[in-house]
């Protein structure tokens, strides 16, 4: 049986060219793509910010019903992923009766109120508590978690108060 030679891979269909084409018109058509390439990375771009903006979104509403969870964070991440997507979605997040006028405190000045300081201290020393009742961490493990929460509050309390 005969072999048959490898097939090679088939060829981009190029558009037929104009032989009569000028230098000018050669830029303007390769600009043009160029410019369509930039669209679509551009599209790309805005989708991701669109659905991270969604996922924040969604974890803050989660945060409305679970303790352990914040919710002003999140959807302050999500605010800053809408800033890059979806002027509509960040306007109705800043524009919130609840919310709005927190991620617009923090987007001005970095800003926390001193109840939301302190309902974070106490939130955070009580999952403190609750982490060494229920876990009984070695010493090490206990200094660690400590470590971290002490870290976040020491940011949390060194933010301007809103």
């Amino acid at each position: 049986m005969p072999e048959r030679p490898p097939e090679s891979p088939p060829e981009r269909p190029q558009a037929p060219q104009d032989p009569h084409e000028t230098a000018r018109e050669i830029r303007r058509r390769r600009a043009r793509a160029r410019a369509g390439r930039r669209a679509r990375k551009r599209a790309l771009i805005r989708a991701f910010w669109l659905v991270v903006g969604l996922l924040f979104t969604g974890l803050g509403f989660v945060g409305l019903f679970l303790p352990v969870v914040p919710t002003v964070p999140f959807l302050i991440v999500a605010a800053a992923a809408f800033a890059r997507s979806s002027r509509r979605l960040e306007t109705w997040l800043l524009e919130h009766r609840q919310f709005g006028p927190l991620i617009r405190a923090w987007r001005e000045t970095g800003a926390i109120p001193r109840r939301a300081k302190w309902m974070a201290g106490a939130g955070s020393l009580t999952g403190l508590g609750v982490f060494v009742v229920l876990r009984e961490p070695t010493l090490w493990q206990g200094l660690g978690v400590g470590g971290l929460i002490a870290a976040g509050l020491s940011y949390v309390f060194t933010r301007p108060d809103g």
